[in-house]
């Protein structure tokens, strides 16, 4: 019996692009399904609090425009400049760490995968404890991302996030604009 071949699923990060280099980044994370969740004031609140949270969880990040949309939230996240000695994994006794288990994902420390994967994380157990859901997905898997090389694209997408909400009835998020 012969099994079809397991599916890879492609990568869209720039390949072979260090995600924990000082810069911004533009992300857009959407909600499971692209469900209208963050309609609801409460759950809007979570997200709010947990992005802000994060700046004073993680000391590598600042944060900039951001914005919670019904099914979707933009944000700027600048990974600032960090001493290379933390950044270097170091096991027991200052040694190299023993080799990750290939079964496990890996997230490389103060990545914005590693930012994206803990306000992710976070704000799902905040939510499904507030709707008593626990285990239902709030986010879909992945996250789009941008890296904001100038000055001027900055202010463009600075100024994107601000008119999001206004253009809400024109967005390609929106369920009612999908075919």
């Amino acid at each position: 019996m012969t099994h079809p071949p397991i599916r890879q699923r492609r990568s869209i990060r720039l390949q072979g692009y260090d995600y924990t280099l000082p810069g911004a980044y533009f992300i857009t994370i959407c909600t499971f399904e692209r469900q209208l969740l963050f309609d609801v004031l409460k759950y809007q609140q979570v997200v709010h609090n947990q992005w802000f949270a994060s700046a004073s969880i993680r000391p590598e990040l600042r944060l900039d425009a951001f914005v919670v949309m019904p099914n979707h939230v933009h944000g700027i996240v600048w990974i600032t400049e960090t001493d290379v000695r933390e950044r270097l994994p170091v096991g027991a006794q200052g040694l190299a760490p023993l080799p990750q288990q290939p079964s496990k994902p890996h997230v490389t420390p103060r990545s914005l995968g590693a930012f994206v994967r803990g306000f992710k994380s976070a704000v799902t157990r905040e939510v499904n404890a507030l709707r008593r859901t626990p285990g239902t997905p709030v986010w879909q898997r992945n996250y789009y991302e941008q890296v904001v090389r100038t000055d001027d694209e900055l202010n463009n997408i600075r100024q994107y996030i601000v008119d999001n909400p206004r253009k809400w009835q024109e967005d390609e998020n929106n369920p009612a604009n999908l075919p």
